[in-house]
């Protein structure tokens, strides 16, 4: 029996808490019910209550079972509070008042102060409790008697007694002969009783003796109705409804009139009523347990009340933030892969074969014509200068999307000027220059003038394209010109060398600071959205944990348990796109590097000749268009997300995309418009009935084919390709817009 108390302290203390979850007012009818049942299940004692409204002789009936006037006993309503009477050695009275005062008495008369109603029928409010102790078998067996103040006289005392019920075991509801079953007892049943799921009751009738035998008859029919038609939950073969007449019990009782005692119907009562408490004691859980769920039940969905707001208020902050931060993420993964792509385009113009490929021709020419610098101003500066444009406007797009780190400017210096030191001339030469004579990045050509100065260039253009073999006896029938072009040749591959070197350097250590520039710090979340997370956790505990109780008796509940909302993690976390491993030096064609080896060993300087680049067409390759294109949308892109961004409850494109997928198209107002969008249908090559996501890939497929910079070396098809595009996003922008 201990152990199944101790089992029920767990139930108490959850309810207890979640009491205290929901910040009842301390007089609330919820908050009293809930101390009353945890005291009762922490309660080993069998509670037997006695109910019924005012002067139906409650008192005089204890009285009579206990065998003396231990209770007041007046015709006007006198129990002012709820006492209790328990097992004692001696009657005493312990009375314990609302300050903590303890008041302990011998006998009952101290009750005539603190448990009668006063001359003005209230209730004194400095008393908690009163307890009577009496030396009665039938209390030593753990059994409380309660004796309640009558209800129908005033709220306080019907507040009292509702409370006080569900602490009973078994009620034992007084019924006045006379008048059976008034409505507000009817009511009382109903509402105090049935649905708080107190349904061990038993009726008595008091007062039958005052009627004629044939009242008593029709009263006796009457009674049998009222029992029939509420079916308590008692032990089976016992009735639920008795007949005791207590003032002629409690006489009989005083006198020692056995005869007259049986005559009250007291003695057959009392044996019926400790049988059952014989019965019911052992598995007092069955008994309670039923008005723990009705309270129980009350107290969760009162915890819904209070949990659900917060949840849906919390998931929409998360969903925005989300939301955010996803849009944020995704804007940041985009523009790394543009600055990704346009520092791939910059690294692989700066690697050595491809300068070489590109630029060591005209650059040996310009230094042997003396235009090296305005090649270098005019060729070199505006090609790196456009490469390095288009890989830092993606770090500026980054700043004005995150605001985080100002991006720097990409500074990749130029090495000096090339300087060539002159072979001795052959003595057979008309040449002007003296040997060993230094010519420096302002140009040769002063010092080959005439037909030698062509005939270097002329050897540089025959150099970069002569497969030259390793016979010593070439090497001898080699001319001057072609020994100055090779130094030219090698002074240029020395520069870009150089520049190139630097350049990949610089352009490594740009990456790693476009790092703090392509990123963002996720915010930290709002104190008010913390608190109300921590009470949310708080609730979602309390409630969990009272079904784990509510579970651990065998008690069903309706309710599923919370899921735990997970924490939020964003707080003051930086997300910047992780870099792909780039090769850091790219591979050398074998065939240049076969060639660099055959001139440096022929001319025993280190001339790296490489195939001359091929001549640029002016018009722009597909795979150029599609560069572009894809930039474009790019850029669009990211146009996008800057809007969603700024505007609260944005969602994610995936989202919004869907949105639009599944929203019906706006019906056109006018002939003129629906023969637009017809044309327009009909120029992308689609069907009316097309998908945005079909008109996108159309359009797409038709800027690809008729870009006017695929043509511009064709005029006639220029032209063509112009009108074409021009009905093309005619077409597009109408579809988008409708």
């Amino acid at each position: 029996m201990q152990q199944q108390y101790e089992g029920y302290k767990d139930l108490a203390d959850s309810l207890k808490s979640v009491s205290a979850l929901l910040n009842l007012e301390r007089k609330s009818q919820l908050h009293q019910d809930i101390i009353t049942i945890c005291n009762h299940l922490v309660n080993p004692s069998f509670r037997i209550a006695v109910f019924g409204p005012f002067n139906h002789g409650k008192s005089t009936l204890l009285n009579a079972m206990l065998g003396n006037r231990t209770l007041p006993i007046d015709l006007i309503p006198t129990t002012g509070t709820a006492i209790t009477v328990k097992y004692g050695s001696d009657v005493q009275t312990r009375i314990m008042l609302v300050d903590g005062t303890e008041v302990y008495r011998s006998g009952t008369e101290v009750l005539q102060q603190f448990a009668i109603l006063d001359g003005n029928r209230q209730m004194r409010k400095d008393v908690a409790s009163v307890e009577i102790f009496c030396p009665h078998p039938f209390l030593e067996t753990g059994v409380e008697f309660l004796d309640l103040p009558g209800t129908n006289d005033r709220d306080e005392q019907d507040n009292l007694v509702r409370e006080q019920l569900l602490s009973a075991d078994l009620v034992i509801q007084l019924l006045d002969a006379r008048k059976l079953m008034t409505l507000g007892e009817r009511e009382n049943l109903r509402d105090w009783l049935l649905d708080r799921g107190i349904k061990t009751v038993v009726f008595v009738a008091n007062f039958l003796n005052l009627l004629e035998p044939d009242e008593q008859k029709q009263v006796q029919n009457r009674l049998l109705f009222v029992a029939e038609s509420f079916r308590a939950e008692l032990p089976p073969d016992f009735s639920n409804l008795y007949r005791v007449d207590a003032l002629p019990a409690l006489r009989a009782r005083l006198k020692g009139d056995v005869a007259a005692a049986n005559s009250s119907g007291l003695v057959a009562f009392e044996t019926a009523l400790q049988n059952i408490v014989g019965i019911l004691q052992p598995n007092r859980g069955n008994v309670s347990l039923p008005r723990v769920q009705a309270i129980a039940s009350e107290m969760q969905y009162s915890l819904k009340a209070k949990i659900d707001p917060i949840v849906l208020e919390i998931k929409s902050f998360d969903d925005k933030e989300n939301s955010k931060v996803e849009i944020k993420r995704k804007a940041a993964n985009l523009i790394y892969k543009g600055f990704s792509t346009s520092v791939g385009e910059l690294r692989d113009w700066l690697a050595l074969p491809k300068l070489l490929t590109k630029y060591q021709a005209d650059a040996a020419v310009a230094l042997v014509e003396n235009n090296f610098k305005y090649w270098q101003t005019n060729t070199l500066k505006k090609d790196l200068a456009q490469l390095k444009f288009a890989a830092v406007k993606w770090l500026y797009q980054a700043y004005e999307f995150f605001q985080e780190e100002r991006p720097q400017d990409l500074i990749i210096p130029f090495p000096s000027e090339p300087q060539v030191i002159l072979p001795s001339k052959p003595s057979n030469t008309d040449d002007l220059s003296e040997p060993g004579s230094i010519a420096v990045g302002g140009g040769i050509g002063w010092l080959l003038g005439g037909p030698v100065g062509a005939a270097v260039v002329g050897s540089i253009s025959y150099l970069l394209n002569k497969n030259i073999q390793k016979q010593d006896d070439q090497l001898a029938k080699e001319s001057y010109d072609q020994e100055v072009a090779k130094l030219c040749i090698t002074a240029i591959e020395d520069y870009l060398s150089g520049f190139s070197s630097q350049g990949l350097s610089i352009l490594t250590e740009y990456e790693q600071k476009a790092q703090k520039v392509i990123c963002f710090e996720i915010s930290q979340e709002p104190l008010e959205i913390t608190k109300k997370r921590e009470s949310l956790q708080q609730l979602q505990n309390g409630f969990n944990q009272l079904l784990r109780e509510l579970e651990k008796v065998k008690i069903s509940s309706n309710h599923q348990p919370y899921k735990e909302i997970p924490k939020y993690n964003n707080t003051n976390r930086k997300y910047s796109p992780q870099p792909e491993r780039v090769e850091s030096s790219p591979k050398k064609d074998p065939g240049v590097k076969q060639q660099q080896e055959n001139t440096a060993k022929n001319t025993q300087t280190r001339v790296k000749s490489v195939s001359p680049p091929p001549k640029a067409s002016p018009s722009p390759r597909p795979e150029e268009v599609e560069a572009k294109f894809r930039e474009w949308e790019l850029n669009e892109e990211i146009a996008r997300m800057k809007a969603e961004i700024s505007s609260p409850g944005s969602q994610t494109s995936k989202q919004q995309n869907t949105t639009q997928s599944n929203k019906a198209p706006n019906q056109p107002k006018t002939q003129t418009e629906k023969d637009k969008i017809t044309s327009a249908y009909s120029i992308l090559g689609l069907q009316t009935n097309a998908s945005q996501a079909e008109v996108k890939q159309a359009y797409r497929t038709l800027v690809k084919k008729w870009h006017p910079d695929l043509f511009v070396n064709q005029p006639q098809l220029l032209k063509q390709a112009q009108e074409k595009m021009h009905l093309v996003n005619e077409a597009y922008t109408t579809l988008s817009d409708k």
